[in-house]
């Protein structure tokens, strides 16, 4: 989880303008959001590379600023955004008009408030650091990030969802990390009869988050001692 955010310039002091690479466009953050970092600007770059159907509809789940969103609309879909946060929710509203780009923006618990529709597109950068906290936390910057002892507490969750959410012809395209159980999540995505694979990889080392971890990480087996790098992923999943 490496920091990419910038200063806006002139702002309110409550904001800041992020930036997750050049496939991404600069948003404005408010606190406790997340940051667009180098796993967004991995999805973006996916999300560029997919062939969208004509009037193709786009969900973006655990949206934050709703840079992804922001992303899909540009390529023309019909942009849904969906996050539990009502600051993420207004973080995401505002940066929708700052793009003029309409996506409608919903707040609750992953696909709870489009629970009848079906996607041709639906990205996913959920919380997947391993914490010592069982539980996801309820607020705060953390709840950006922290999922559970493993990283999977909503990773599952998004695997099990996932093929009531696309249409026949639609894709997932989720990012996590190596310590969170890539081949956990290929294997779950197959078992609901959807076909997964790596479509990106990249290696970084450790922010501060991770970095303040990497004790803990080893101790739990999750990296070798010393290990202070991750492998970022992005997985592709369809209908077969």
């Amino acid at each position: 989880m490496k920091s990419l955010t910038t200063d806006a310039g002139e702002r309110p002091a409550a904001e800041d303008r992020s930036t997750g690479g050049p496939c991404v466009p600069r948003v404005y953050r408010l606190p406790g959001v997340y940051a667009p970092q180098t796993d967004t600007g991995l999805l973006a770059a996916t999300v560029r590379r997919e062939e969208l159907p004509p009037g193709a509809r786009s969900l973006d789940l655990c949206t934050g600023t709703g840079v992804l969103a922001v992303v899909a609309a540009r390529r023309g879909a019909r942009a849904t955004a969906v996050d539990i946060s009502r600051t993420a929710t207004a973080a995401a509203r505002f940066n929708a008009l700052v793009h003029r780009c309409r996506i409608r923006v919903l707040r609750g618990d992953l696909d709870a408030p489009v629970p009848d529709e079906r996607f041709d597109l639906v990205t996913v950068n959920p919380p997947y650091v391993p914490s010592e906290d069982a539980a996801a936390p309820v607020r705060g910057a953390r709840r950006s990030w922290d999922a559970g002892t493993d990283g999977r507490l909503l990773l599952d969750r998004v695997c099990a969802r996932a093929p009531r959410l696309l249409t026949s012809s639609g894709v997932l395209l989720l990012v996590q990390s190596s310590l969170a159980g890539v081949d956990a999540t290929l294997e779950a995505l197959g078992r609901r009869g959807l076909t997964a694979r790596v479509v990106e990889r990249r290696t970084q080392a450790f922010g501060p988050v991770m970095s303040a971890r990497a004790g803990w990480f080893a101790a739990r087996g999750l990296t070798a001692p010393g290990t202070r790098v991750e492998e970022l992923v992005v997985i592709r999943a369809f209908r077969p």
